[in-house]
């Protein structure tokens, strides 16, 4: 008799507990970004992306089967919002052995309190032409890229440089 009480007592505990738990801090942080302006939506996608290094991996993908993942990196000095949707991302980049600044035309849509950069059949000087859509969420990126006859998936975190 004493064992049903004390599994009884249990039980209601853990029920109890189950039912009352607050929930987590993260909750708050949602409503609040769900209610955000798209100006306040566009100014933290700017101030994410402003001095940032995009860190993570990538893989190919071709015929439906996903190659190995191999180390990614890039670097956004700042970005532009254009007009509507357009915007440039001046991101530093590697060509013919030197480096430089160069601003890629982009359109940012958004799902939610998510940025969804797009790319269409953008061409690239010497090598190729590209197309990608990217999400950015919490310092967060993932995304898929076309170039012609090949593609890859994309992931990875977002870090700024401190001054």
């Amino acid at each position: 008799m004493k064992t049903i009480i004390i599994t009884a007592v249990v039980a209601l505990l853990l029920c109890t507990r189950a039912f009352t738990q607050d929930k987590p801090a993260s909750a708050s942080t949602e409503k609040q970004k769900a209610a955000a302006t798209p100006g306040q939506l566009e100014s933290a996608f700017k101030m994410m992306l402003t001095k940032a290094t995009l860190s993570g991996r990538w893989c190919s993908l071709k015929d439906g089967k996903l190659g190995p993942e191999k180390e990614d990196k890039y670097t956004i000095i700042s970005v532009d919002k254009l007009s509507g949707d357009k915007w440039a991302i001046n991101a530093r980049i590697k060509f013919n052995k030197q480096e430089m600044v160069v601003p890629i035309p982009v359109e940012v849509k958004w799902a939610g309190d998510s940025a969804v950069l797009i790319v269409e059949k953008l061409q690239y000087p010497g090598g190729g032409t590209y197309s990608a859509r990217v999400l950015f969420y919490d310092h967060t990126y993932a995304g898929t890229w076309s170039g012609g006859d090949h593609g890859g998936l994309m992931n990875g975190v977002i870090t700024n440089d401190k001054e």
